[in-house]
């Protein structure tokens, strides 16, 4: 079985709600999935796949993301090969979610991970966004996303 990680950075409540569909969609698939805070989440949890989730501040991830990235350096070596990908929340409806995205995309390419965006059904695009309290649509992306980095890391994994 595949372990998956779904952290994320919440202050309003709607990239919570969105990280819970993310999660749901991971566990639909089979796979044993940890769903925690940014601030909660160590170099030690170590999954098969990870999900980061972050509402977009300033185009960009917040504080408590970006603090989770910069811890992530002392597991480099370890993500290797691992699944990566994300969703974010935002307030407008052009306000930086796409940059978002690709800033916690980043921090994956530099751990060498297999980036995965969400899948076509979605829009296929760099992950899941979606403009304020997510909708049943955006709860469905969500749990697709995570049930195509559960399938991802199976197959990776060999399973």
């Amino acid at each position: 079985m595949v372990q998956i990680l779904v952290s994320y950075s919440s202050r309003s409540g709607n990239t919570e709600k969105l990280a819970r569909a993310v999660a749901r969609g991971a566990e639909q698939a089979g796979a044993q999935v940890v769903c925690k805070r940014a601030s909660d989440t160590t170099k030690e949890d170590l999954p098969d796949g990870i999900i980061l989730g972050s509402p977009v501040y300033f185009g960009t991830v917040t504080a408590e993301m970006k603090d989770l990235i910069d811890r992530s350096v002392g597991a480099r070596r370890k993500l290797r090969n691992k699944v990566g990908a994300a969703f974010t929340t935002g307030g407008h409806h052009t306000g930086g979610k796409e940059t978002t995205l690709l800033s916690m995309l980043m921090a994956f390419l530099i751990h060498e991970m297999v980036v995965v965006g969400d899948p076509i059904e979605t829009g296929g695009h760099y992950g899941v966004a979606c403009l304020g309290a997510p909708s049943a649509d955006d709860e469905r992306a969500g749990e697709l996303l995570g049930a195509r980095v559960a399938d991802v890391a199976r197959r990776l994994k060999g399973g």
